[in-house]
């Protein structure tokens, strides 16, 4: 199956190589990835369909001097099979193992680790002009693969713009494949579909725009006259003239998945001078029929074997609904009595599960592009104007729109609803996708509600609130199946916690879904003696003052849990509290001054690597065990026994 593959332990093993050889070594290829799906979910349509150009690429440069960004990231399989990782490949999304994405800890050859899209140009455009000025840019390409999905975002034409201007050597390869994860959307796509389907330019620009060149002119008039001939003509070829416009030289489309093309043209453009953008067309799935004709669904797929060319899940049972489904049949909900809700995502309807409400909403639903600045800023003009727009858009992208949720919905005072999927550990997408840090950059804004649900009920429950609330409101919850903890049901009421059971040693404060494993904790420990209570704390902004400071007065110990990190977040609102219980500094909270000792459990001042969510949550100590040991841990360094809990409950 890999009797080429197998031998391939750095790209220098490519060259001696026929065309016909690499044609078999990406078959190999095609299979390795076939296999690897079988194991795990990772993505696969992505990867099929860079298979060529990947091993092309290979062939034309030479990466341990020149240089490659992939953009993004998740197309980056075979390229690792053939940069010396290919006898690891197996443990690829796994804890230990390669990730799913460029990784300089991992290879030479992995410049950024690009898990988010669009930034290939900006940054390859940087290692250009610092190769320059360090004077190790003679002989050296700098190569920049870009989907065009990623095309829709606003920092490739400032990129662009730039080295259009610098005017230095930069090439861009277009990997056009029609897709982002879903289809894309636009004017650029339908812009590209042009230029795909363009037979005509890539064999009659260059003649058809030198003669134009050479019409001679007579007059002013005539002048402007075949000016703007000329102009028509090669905006007709060029698909708008657009990456033209901008200092590049455009070439192609060309094949994609033809290895001898696409050698025949990297050679072509290592001969030019100045920025230039090669058009390269392939299909997402390539080589796998499924996976082509569907590569929405094979972008990320459940583990699968393959029986006479039929797909046959593995393991294939009934999954139970994720976090994912019920804030989107709350949005379903919400949308069906509320004319004025409208939901958007920046081209992320598979996994935001919103495709239901696409097609029974169509004119109330957008998907923006990989365009996340611009959907906050889209939804704060729909808000001024008296809709109620959900922006819908994981965590860890929601970062890329920083300065317009504060400066159009947050200063603004604008009631648009966020929700943040993918809120905390992603498990092996890793460290570019985990959600950490949205506690932090949302809590600083004044006017902004935080929410965390600590189970499904809540999360359906903080939808509805936040379509009757004036103003703007966050809500995370995790890739991780929803979960419903039995209890009295409270309703949601505006910075007010749920007070699960109280306890006299101590009392666990949980902003988020680890509060099924508190109440686990929780028995665990009252079956040792200890009498430690549970707080669902639903609001990390505001934060319930009140039931903060009655804990930090009356208990021995707090602990804080949040899937997410510690700086800034919701157990640092708890020590912010504490602080003003022990300065009296709030006229709310005067008492008796905080005696609880304090521990938050979260996510400490890292970068935290790949592996199975339920792995890392019990590294870090968010599980039941890791839970349980913290609360245990605090009462022996209290001394703590059930006899005398009275006392420090007094």
């Amino acid at each position: 199956m890999d009797k080429l593959l197998s031998q391939i332990e750095s790209p220098a093993d490519l060259a001696p190589l026929s065309t016909r050889q690499l044609s078999q070594l990406a078959e190999e290829m095609r299979e390795v990835l076939c296999n690897l799906v079988s194991h795990r979910a990772a993505h696969f349509a992505s990867n099929l369909g860079v298979v060529e150009l990947t091993l092309a690429l290979h062939t034309c440069f030479d990466f341990s001097r020149d240089r490659l960004i992939w953009d993004t990231g998740h197309q980056i399989y075979p390229h690792k099979m053939v940069t010396g990782r290919y006898h690891e490949f197996g443990t690829i999304r796994t804890k230990g193992g390669l990730m799913g994405y460029p990784n300089p800890g991992e290879s030479p050859l992995d410049l950024f680790m690009t898990g988010h899209a669009g930034c290939s140009v900006s940054t390859m455009l940087g290692i250009r002009t610092a190769d320059d000025l360090l004077h190790e840019a003679d002989g050296r390409h700098a190569v920049a693969i870009i989907g065009d999905g990623a095309f829709s975002s606003g920092i490739v034409y400032e990129a662009m713009n730039n080295a259009g201007g610098l005017n230095k050597n930069l090439i861009v390869v277009l990997n056009d494949n029609k897709m982002s994860i879903c289809p894309r959307t636009g004017g650029l796509a339908e812009m590209f579909d042009r230029l795909r389907s363009s037979k005509l330019y890539g064999g009659m620009k260059t003649e058809i725009v030198n003669t134009l060149d050479k019409v001679p002119v007579v007059g002013e008039p005539v002048e402007r006259f075949l000016g703007n001939v000329k102009q028509a003509v090669k905006a007709g070829l060029h698909g708008g003239m657009l990456f033209e416009e901008l200092g590049f030289r455009y070439m192609g489309p060309i094949d994609g998945h033809d290895i001898g093309q696409l050698r025949k043209y990297f050679d072509k453009v290592k001969q030019l001078d100045g920025p230039v953008l090669l058009h390269v067309v392939t299909e997402k799935g390539h080589g796998f029929r499924p996976a082509a004709e569907d590569p929405v669904y094979f972008h990320t797929p459940a583990p699968f074997t393959r029986e006479q060319g039929v797909v046959v899940p593995v393991g294939k049972k009934k999954s139970s609904p994720a976090y994912t489904d019920v804030a989107a049949a709350s949005v379903q909900r919400l949308m069906s009595v509320d004319p004025r809700v409208t939901v958007m995502t920046a081209a992320m309807c598979q996994g935001t599960k919103l495709e239901k409400v696409r097609d029974r909403y169509p004119d109330r639903f957008f998907d923006t592009g990989i365009c996340e600045g611009h959907t906050v800023a889209f939804a704060a003009g729909q808000a001024r104007v008296g809709l109620r727009p959900i922006v819908d858009i994981y965590s860890t992208f929601l970062q890329r729109a920083y300065d317009q949720i504060f400066q159009e919905v947050a200063l603004q005072n604008l009631p648009v609803i966020f929700l943040l999927d993918r809120a905390g550990l992603t498990g092996p997408d890793g460290p570019t996708h985990h959600g950490m840090f949205d506690l932090g950059y949302l809590r600083v804004f004044p006017n902004m509600t935080v929410m965390a649900p600590g189970d499904a009920e809540d999360l359906a429950a903080m939808i509805e609130f936040a379509a009757s609330h004036n103003g703007p409101t966050a809500i995370r919850y995790p890739k991780a199946t929803a979960l419903t903890v039995a209890r009295p049901r409270t309703s949601i009421e505006w910075g007010k916690a749920e007070v699960l059971r109280w306890g006299q040693h101590g009392v666990i404060f949980v902003c988020g879904t680890q509060l099924a494993e508190a109440q686990e904790a929780a028995e665990t420990l009252r079956d040792e003696g200890l009498d430690v209570g549970v707080v669902n704390a639903r609001f990390a902004k505001p934060i319930d003052h009140e039931l903060v400071a009655r804990a930090v007065r009356e208990c021995a110990f707090v602990v804080t849990v949040e899937e997410a990190a510690l700086m800034g977040g919701f157990g640092s609102a708890v020590l912010e509290v504490a602080a003003e219980v022990d300065g009296k500094v709030d006229s709310k909270i005067d008492g008796p001054v905080a005696k609880a000792r304090i521990h938050r459990l979260g996510v400490p001042d890292c970068f935290v690597e790949h592996a199975d969510r339920g792995e890392l949550l019990a590294d870090l100590g968010l599980d039941a065990a890791g839970i349980a040991a913290t609360c245990r841990r605090l009462a022996e360094g209290l001394e703590l026994t059930l006899e005398d809990s009275s006392r420090h409950a007094s």
